[in-house]
């Protein structure tokens, strides 16, 4: 299974393409961020977003999308813009046809690291050990994203589109 991780944001939004199966290691495909100009108007940044995000499905050609659950306690005027980046990220998604996830980031931790309450510093470490990459994914928003994708084949992602694929077969 193939499964490209978002990690949402506006001025950079982490991508990661990783293929594996679950209790298997993964093997990395892609990883790095996509960039917005801060100064540009909002909605030509989320076309940016969305134009890129798109570039990246058509290249990689995912099985499914693991995007990370925006979620803020305190300031909610900082946490619109990741809300609107995921939600461009979950529509490129679905206008392909592929399921589309989402995990809290502390599902993600303690799917790469066993610690819930992991910091980004460990999760950049697990990430790297567990794809045996020579050097760490840089920016973290990267490694967040490679993250998400490896929760996703683990968590079982590839028995839902299993699952998917058979109730879809069932109506043909």
């Amino acid at each position: 299974m193939r499964v490209l991780g978002v990690d949402p944001g506006l001025t950079r939004c982490g991508v990661g393409v990783v293929e594996g199966e679950p209790g298997r290691q993964c093997r990395l495909i892609m990883g790095g961020v996509i960039r917005t100009d801060p100064d540009a108007d909002l909605a030509e940044r989320l076309l940016s977003v969305e134009t890129k995000l798109t570039a990246i499905l058509q290249k990689y050609a995912p099985d499914a999308v693991a995007v990370e659950r925006v979620f803020s306690q305190h300031n909610v005027a900082s946490v619109i813009p990741t809300a609107q980046a995921s939600g461009v990220a979950m529509l490129a998604g679905a206008r392909r046809g592929l399921p589309v996830t989402t995990y809290t980031p502390s599902e993600v931790k303690a799917a790469v690291t066993g610690y819930g309450d992991a910091d980004k510093k460990q999760v950049t470490l697990m990430v790297t050990r567990l794809l045996r990459l020579t050097e760490a994914p840089r920016p973290a928003d990267a490694a967040d994203a490679i993250a998400l994708a490896i929760c996703h084949v683990w968590r079982g992602g590839a028995k839902a589109l299993l699952g998917r694929a058979q109730s879809k077969g069932a109506r043909q």
